[in-house]
């Protein structure tokens, strides 16, 4: 099995994908709002990815966040708040902040269960740092370590009611972050005592089914190489000052912050220590290169994967319309309408 998840093209197969994808075999794939038109096209695309490599448990994902960070959107699927939206509501109502996230959570996943969508890359875990780059902003669920580490888990817990296996990122923290990294390589030069904030949530969580790094320098760590590609941080930091065991997997290796081909990238990073490499844009020429250049996944990382999926593809639980409302009625509280 090839150590990647990569993206698809459109709303079905092409031909060049599914044999690309029978032969490479990768451990799962990522769909974009290009890949999304109706409850009943995505089913039958995920139906399709199953049917190819034979696996019920096959990790399929998405960033679904809720806000701005929505691949799948009205009028054929829910909107979903961005995580600000339960920050506001803990300022005042911290129990009802947890019951409602978790009801979001719980309803989201239904939706996502029943497109055939195993992984979500929800929650981030990023603690809200003042002065910095809006790429996180209104998705944090605040500017305090335990209140982002309570609602983060009531989200996992949301998502794993429905089958889903949430994935806590960006680590080891993206809160501090001055530029975007879609576009640029950001430096963070807080200090060790200082990032101990960054990573407290990450730590709270650390046995999250599944996690994300970050494409960030963290100059107390290592100033030469992103996290993503450093070993130091993988090791040191990610597996080992906050203990994170589970299926670790790059952000997008797409994003402008990293250098080299996409392929190198990927090289580099599994390299480094990540499980997974994340290849979102579905370009056929990246995809090849990254399954020529990566070794056949390790049996660590295959026990991870099969860790990260166990509790996945179950009926899920629950009621959507009721989860909804409960949300709705306790987000009032705040002020908050969705």
């Amino acid at each position: 099995m090839t150590p990647a998840i990569f993206g698809l093209s459109g709303l079905e197969l092409t031909a060049d994908e599914r044999a690309f994808f029978r032969e490479s075999d990768p451990a799962g794939y990522i769909l974009f709002g290009r890949n999304i038109e109706t409850p009943e096209q995505v089913r039958a695309l995920t139906d399709d990815l199953r049917a190819i490599h034979g696996r019920d448990k096959l990790l399929v994902s998405i960033d679904q966040e809720g806000g701005r960070v929505a691949r799948m959107r009205p009028p054929h699927f829910t909107a979903f708040p961005p995580g600000a939206a339960f920050d506001a509501l803990y300022e005042i109502a911290p129990s009802s902040a947890l019951v409602a996230a978790r009801s979001n959570a719980h309803a989201m996943g239904i939706e996502l269960a029943e497109a055939g969508i195993t992984v979500d890359y929800y929650p981030s875990l990023d603690v809200r740092q003042p002065g910095a780059h809006d790429v996180i902003g209104d998705r944090a669920l605040g500017a305090e370590p335990l209140r982002v580490a309570a609602l983060g888990r009531a989200i996992l817990e949301g998502l794993a009611e429905a089958g889903v296996a949430g994935c806590i990122k960006h680590m080891p923290g993206h809160g501090r972050s001055l530029c975007d990294t879609h576009k640029e390589l950001p430096t963070v030069t807080a200090s060790e005592e200082e990032l101990e904030i960054d990573l407290a949530p990450f730590r709270a969580l650390r046995d999250a089914p599944v996690g994300m790094t970050g494409h960030l320098v963290f100059t107390a760590w290592d100033a030469e190489h992103p996290a993503t590609q450093s070993r130091t941080v993988i090791r040191d930091v990610i597996r080992g000052k906050i203990g994170f065991d589970g299926l670790l997997l790059t952000d997008d290796l797409d994003m402008e912050a990293l250098s080299g081909s996409v392929p190198e990238r990927a090289e580099r990073a599994i390299a480094a220590g990540c499980d997974l490499a994340l290849n979102c844009w579905a370009k056929m020429d990246d995809m090849v290169g990254i399954a020529g250049r990566l070794p056949a996944m390790s049996g660590e990382t295959a026990a991870r994967l099969a860790r990260a999926l166990e509790g996945t593809g179950i009926a899920p639980r629950g009621d959507k319309a009721e989860l909804l409302a409960d949300r709705d009625r306790l987000l009032a509280i705040a002020g908050v309408t969705v």
